[in-house]
């Protein structure tokens, strides 16, 4: 370590960061650790990239961390998938065999990784100048609240799915992300994504692809909500979230683990919880699906699918499209 670096680190040991929309505490620099360890009224883990600027308060004015703790490795991170296994390559092969120059390209927009706990917003309704993100591992809402307080989960992100993507080319972001429980996600500025996309078209494609594909499901969940019963809107929730898991080897046709409380479901499909326990109960004594113990378990596939009237076709999933 740069004698400048180990003298900034001993004077902020004991200075708040300003990092996004919270306020951490930076309690130690140990070379055991490898690098600052931050604690917040959730916990502690550490949440410096080398693209994110720190504000330390009277300290140091706007200073890349990129400079300050360039040769650390985080404690809490865990490593990323090889990118031929990652999430997002598994979902983005389903429409386009990717080149070697498009995994790469894949691969630099992971490098920014971070950890995020779960019940503090990535993004903010109303936020902005802020990045996407790759969903790495974990589970996070998206959500819109209303003037009176009341919220309305827009969908449901799983691995391999992109947060905030629409929302960078937007001044500001129309809805907010959440982690459901605590997720790895890489951060991706707009300028990289930009990048990425004039140096290889196919891979825009296949993102756009993505995007698309996120947009035909909202359509489903309005047409849910809009028109379908209780139990349709459920059963065929329950088998878009089995078949979009599938795609990315986190689930199958005999269930998959599933962190969502009925509070989420709720929010979600338009019920209450009350009205949400007792859709699965019928569904259970059905024999048709089980949600117990963050487990979703198909008992009759089939005779699901033909409650809900699931056609998977517009989740576009059969193979790629482009060799």
């Amino acid at each position: 370590m740069a004698n400048g670096q180990g003298a900034a680190l001993g004077r902020a040991r004991r200075l708040w960061i300003i990092h996004g929309t919270a306020l951490y505490y930076l309690v130690s620099a140990s070379p055991h650790y490898g690098a600052g360890r931050i604690t917040t009224q959730y916990g502690s883990g550490t949440f410096l990239t080398h693209t994110q600027k720190l504000l330390y308060a009277g300290l140091i004015e706007s200073s890349p961390c990129v400079d300050l703790f360039a040769n650390f490795s985080p404690i809490r991170e865990e490593p990323m998938n090889a990118i031929e296994n990652s999430p997002l390559t598994q979902k983005l092969s389903a429409f386009v065999a990717l080149s070697k120059e498009e995994m790469a390209v894949l691969e630099r927009l992971h490098q920014c990784r971070r950890i995020f706990i779960a019940g503090r917003d990535l993004v903010y309704q109303g936020q902005s100048e802020h990045a996407a993100y790759i969903l790495a591992a974990g589970w996070v809402c998206s959500y819109k609240i209303l003037p009176d307080g009341s919220r309305q989960v827009v969908d449901f992100q799983i691995p391999g799915d992109f947060l905030g993507l629409r929302s960078i080319l937007l001044r500001t972001s129309d809805h907010a992300f959440e982690p459901i429980i605590d997720i790895q996600a890489a951060e991706v500025l707009a300028g990289d994504l930009l990048e990425a996309f004039a140096q290889t078209p196919r891979l825009a494609t296949a993102i756009l692809w993505a995007a698309s594909r996120d947009e035909a499901m909202v359509v489903e969940h309005l047409v849910g909500v809009g028109r379908r019963a209780a139990d349709e809107r459920m059963a065929h929730f329950l088998l878009e979230l089995g078949s979009r898991l599938a795609l990315v080897g986190l689930g199958t046709k005999a269930g998959y683990a599933c962190p969502l409380t009925q509070y989420h479901l709720a929010d979600a499909l338009g019920l209450s919880a009350v009205h949400v326990n007792r859709v699965l109960r019928q569904l259970r004594e059905s024999g048709l699906v089980t949600f117990r113990n963050s487990q979703v378990a198909f008992d009759d596939y089939d005779g699901l699918v033909e409650l809900a009237g699931f056609d998977p076709a517009y989740l576009d999933q059969t193979g790629p499209l482009f060799k």
